[in-house]
């Protein structure tokens, strides 16, 4: 048995950037069930939306967020992060990130949705050196303890003798090298495990993005919120291989250009902003440009970008897309969508506090408001650092009066056999594919039936593996997958509207006289 004032789930820009500001109050513990720099965060290209520009305000940043949100933000969250953002960026620089600079200011990139350039970057790998510069902050930091290839399983409650209500009290946490089950107890638990790309076949997420913290959460009794905005990336370069890369929309913001593959602009027909639409109606045109015509892909025709500039804000983009045999200089890039951000996830407050004492969430795993129906374009790291500082200057001053509670009983895994790795990899494939043709970019309501039904019938069978076998990484991975998956779907069929990221054609249009609030759903 572990012990530590905080447990932290995830090594992105949310679970590090809290750690050490709550290794202020106390000792942290860090779980992750991969190596330090594996996460999403590692892989973000475009950058960080912060307000520097002297043409810029809060105010142009808030109503950027709330149109691309489609009515469904919460206007405190998106208040807290645009004023708070700037601050927060800078507290990175602080800690040694290296964001790109012109003349000694910050580089400020332009986005889709943005009425501003505001994003900051550090050239086309700004998530890689985020990570950089927090991994090696928390090596500095004697309070932070990292517990690599450890993965979490389960949340931990307790009666909490003062409310007598359930407090989260800790993890339950596989060691993936020895096969040991470990409790992890700590006066407060924050999940960051990023978002679940993997329930899709095709996804710019890393392999480990499987919805962990919110299907653990929800197993807590945690409320789960708006998981039907799943966002699409509408530039993922194809073919899509094992590990899909994508086409940063800061390509589009700098004068990139969307094709038919005979070569005819489509973006101009869907949307006043044309290429520079908002990810959704981007990423719709897409998906119904490449049905009617029968293409497996689009262009994206970077040839009103200078070179010199591609070469200078894209160095790792004309790299990766060389490797992969295509020139961007010289030729037009093929482009398919790919899903890429969960909105929803575990509904929590302004403070990161979740509706389970003592469990607090934050990054892709939260769902804070913000992004409402539909997330604005580097929004996304913005608001894991603003919340996740929220967190950690709410938890500190509480940890010292917060009594340590021991779970009443501890119920491990008891299964003993193998886990039959055919039928696992079966079943996942089923669900990613499931995902892909019934609850993709376009949803009906017969489709979410029958994705239901299926994922139902999928679910018995990996809870007989869960009962049956000893625990390993992919059998974790694959129930927290599928609970994942049943939570999008429900909350799809819950929303009888189209409305940002859910586009049901059986309800095309938005329902602001009942539809308009979060999808909520709890244990």
């Amino acid at each position: 048995m572990m012990r530590a004032d905080v447990v932290v789930v995830g090594s992105g820009i949310a679970g590090l950037s809290f750690a050490l500001k709550a290794a202020k109050f106390g000792t942290v513990a860090l779980i992750t069930k991969k190596s330090r720099p594996e996460s999403s965060t590692n892989w973000a290209q475009g950058g960080i939306a912060a307000v520097f520009g002297e043409d810029d305000s809060a105010a142009l940043h808030m109503e950027d967020t709330l149109v691309a949100g489609a009515g469904l933000c919460h206007p405190d969250a998106v208040d807290v992060l645009v004023r708070e953002g700037p601050e927060r960026v800078r507290d990175l620089m602080d800690l040694g990130v290296r964001f790109t600079r012109e003349q000694g200011d910050l580089s400020l990139g332009l986005e889709g949705g943005h009425s501003r350039r505001r994003i900051v970057r550090a050239d086309d790998l700004t998530g890689r050196e985020i990570e950089r510069a927090l991994l090696a902050a928390a090596a500095e930091t004697g309070n932070v303890r990292v517990f690599e290839n450890h993965q979490a399983v389960d949340l931990l409650t307790a009666t909490d003798p003062g409310t007598l209500g359930e407090r989260c009290c800790g993890v339950l946490v596989l060691d993936t090298e020895t096969g040991e089950m470990i409790p992890f107890l700590a006066r407060a638990v924050m999940l960051a495990t990023g978002g679940c790309g993997q329930v899709y076949r095709h996804t710019t997420n890393p392999s480990i993005a499987t919805g962990d913290g919110v299907a653990m959460a929800y197993r807590a009794g945690a409320k789960v919120a708006n998981m039907e905005f799943i966002q699409f990336h509408p530039t993922a370069l194809y073919p899509a291989r094992e590990r899909t890369f994508l086409i940063s929309e800061a390509v589009r913001g700098e004068g990139a250009v969307l094709r038919r593959r005979d070569g005819s602009t489509f973006m101009d027909g869907y949307h006043p902003l044309a290429s520079l639409a908002p990810r959704d109606v981007v990423a719709r045109a897409i998906d119904r440009e490449m049905k009617r015509t029968g293409d497996p892909h689009v262009l994206l025709d970077c040839s009103a970008i200078p070179e010199h500039e591609i070469r200078q804000r894209f160095p790792n983009i004309l790299r990766e897309t060389a490797e992969r045999g295509t020139d961007m200089l010289r030729e037009p890039l093929p482009v398919v969508p790919a899903a890429h951000y969960l909105c929803g996830g575990v509904l929590t407050d302004t403070h990161g506090r979740t509706s389970v004492p003592g469990l607090y969430a934050a990054g892709e795993t939260a769902c804070t408001g913000v992004h409402g129906a539909n997330r604005l374009a580097s929004n996304s790291l913005l608001e894991a650092v603003v919340f996740a500082h929220r967190a950690s200057e709410r938890l500190g001053p509480q940890l010292q009066v917060t009594r340590p509670l021991e779970p009443e009983q501890l119920s491990l895994p008891s299964g003993t056999g193998e886990v039959d790795g055919a039928l696992l990899l079966r079943d996942r494939e089923e669900i990613t594919n499931v995902m892909w043709d019934l609850v993709g970019i376009v949803r009906s309501d017969e489709r979410l039936a029958m994705a239901e039904a299926r994922l139902r019938q999928i679910s018995l069978h990996v809870n007989g593996m869960w009962a049956d076998a000893r625990p390993t990484v992919e059998l974790v991975e694959l129930r927290n997958l599928i609970q994942t998956a049943l939570l999008v779907v429900r909350c799809a069929i819950q929303r009888k509207e189209s409305r940002g990221l859910n586009y049901n054609v059986d309800h095309p249009y938005r329902d602001n006289e009942h539809c308009l609030a979060d999808t909520i759903v709890v244990r």
